[in-house]
């Protein structure tokens, strides 16, 4: 039969055949608006598996208007009237009317998309009803107005910190920018020295013979760092390699060490610089130590042969057992007493050379040219092709050896002189020394002499020259 459907039901299926448990007659009309906004009840008692949906008139809903709120209300107010009144039993759903339940039969598969509201046609009296669904959509409301969002603020750049530098803050509306890390304070300037000498010797001892304090070991290889990038130490005692590796490490100092064990007042002494050469290589970078002599000059002070290279034999041993095998080891002698066979176990053939000493004096050249043939000496007959590289060489600005002239011009000189000689033959060499020996108490002037800096650590000329060829 012809059904009449309030609500939006009732304007999508004008002229749909459907099932309802309430008929009502077929002049009744719609109270007030007569269009799909004043339809506020669709009743529960429509049987939508009868409602035939290809006939449904979807493009004629005005959607903007639809009371959605009313039209799944449960109440039921008086939606329909007649030109004759209609009786108290016919404007009552039957008692026997199931409630109304959300639970909807689905629409077909294949709904026509309404169309936006900009080119809606107006409505008719019989204006089609929306599909219903499965679950029934909650009333629309008024959307609120957003609140803005919060501007956003910078994120604070952090702050520099010593290293590793803290993880960077970022904001969830920017973009995380490159991290670059921020240290605590400038980074020492690297030593111009890696051009000017290859190495220094240096001996810490305070003028009256006592152990420097760490502090003022630093005070001076900031010094140092400044005219070379090698350093040679003589043994451990006073805590000098402690000192040292801590300056180096906590100055940032571009410095290689290269240690040495005191061995000429016995095997006892040696394992005591021993014990401590290990303690401290483990303690800091063991890749700052660069090698370490066995004694100094030893032979040359009577040791014998066998003695001297079973020492050596016995430090290499020990730094193996330690995890620290990969330190090179020799003995350091003088060229006239550096034989093969102590050679043969060193991993360095380091010698000392001078020729401040000897018994004629021609000129600074011919003192330079004599120490270089010195060493292609024993680079050709007795290193076994093992780098040779100079233990000390120098000349003293005071005092008297012999013939040669002592004075700062005389060792401005030589070391000038050297240094580029050295360079053109190839070979490494610690220039003795570092500083003034004034702490070899009762010895020759000539003997506290030789440094490139007073005992004050005052330069005792323009370095600067060193750097001429």
């Amino acid at each position: 039969m012809r059904a009449c459907l309030s609500s939006i039901a009732l304007a999508a299926l004008a002229g749909t055949q459907v099932v309802s448990a309430a008929p009502v007659a077929s002049s009744a009309k719609l109270i007030g608006r007569d269009d799909a906004a004043g339809i506020q009840y669709v009743p529960g008692s429509v049987d939508w598996d009868k409602v035939d949906w290809s006939q449904v008139n979807w493009s004629a809903v005005s959607w903007d208007a639809v009371n959605w709120q009313s039209v799944f209300s449960s109440e039921q107010p008086p939606i329909y009237t007649s030109e004759a009144p209609v009786s108290s039993a016919q404007s009552q759903p039957p008692s026997a009317a199931p409630a109304p339940t959300s639970a909807v039969p689905a629409p077909p598969s294949v709904v026509p998309a309404p169309v936006p509201p900009s080119v809606v046609p107006q409505p008719s009296k019989t204006a089609p009803v929306p599909a219903p669904t499965s679950v029934v959509p909650p009333p629309p409301t008024a959307a609120p107005t957003p609140a803005p969002s919060p501007k956003p603020q910078p994120s604070p750049s952090p702050s520099p910190s010593p290293k590793p530098s803290p993880e960077p803050v970022y904001t969830s509306d920017s973009t995380p920018e490159p991290v670059t890390s921020s240290p605590a304070a400038p980074e020492p300037e690297k030593p111009a020295s890696s051009g000017s000498l290859w190495g220094l010797t240096y001996s810490p001892y305070n003028i009256d013979g006592s152990c420097p304090d760490v502090g003022t070991v630093t005070s001076q290889l900031q010094k140092v760092a400044g005219v070379t990038g090698n350093i040679r130490l003589y043994s451990t005692d006073c805590s000098q390699l402690r000192n040292a590796l801590q300056a180096i490490s906590s100055s940032n100092l571009n410095l290689g060490i290269h240690a040495g064990l005191w061995i000429s007042d016995g095997e006892s002494r040696m394992q005591s610089d021993l014990d401590e050469f290990i303690a401290a290589t483990k303690q800091y970078d063991s890749s700052l130590v660069k090698g370490v002599s066995v004694g100094n000059e030893d032979l040359s002070k009577g040791m014998s042969e066998s003695t001297l290279i079973g020492y050596i034999n016995q430090v290499r041993a020990r730094l193996q057992s330690e995890g620290l095998g990969h330190i090179p080891v020799y003995a350091t002698e003088q060229d006239a007493h550096f034989t093969k066979a102590i050679a043969a176990v060193c991993d360095v053939v380091q010698v000392n050379i001078y020729s401040i000493f000897d018994s004629i004096f021609t000129s600074v050249d011919s003192s330079v040219k004599s120490v270089i043939q010195r060493a292609d000496n024993i680079r050709n007959n007795v290193a076994g092709g093992k780098p040779v590289r100079f233990g000390e060489t120098g000349w003293s600005s005071a005092g008297s050896t012999g013939p040669s002239p002592l004075s700062l011009t005389s060792e401005i000189a030589y070391v000038q002189k050297f240094k580029c000689a050295a360079a053109a033959a190839g070979y490494d060499y610690f220039y003795f020394e570092a500083k003034d020996a004034l702490w070899k108490q009762g010895q020759a002037l000539s003997e506290q002499s030789f440094g490139i800096f007073g005992h004050d650590f005052v330069q005792k000329f323009d370095f600067g020259l060193l750097n001429l060829c």
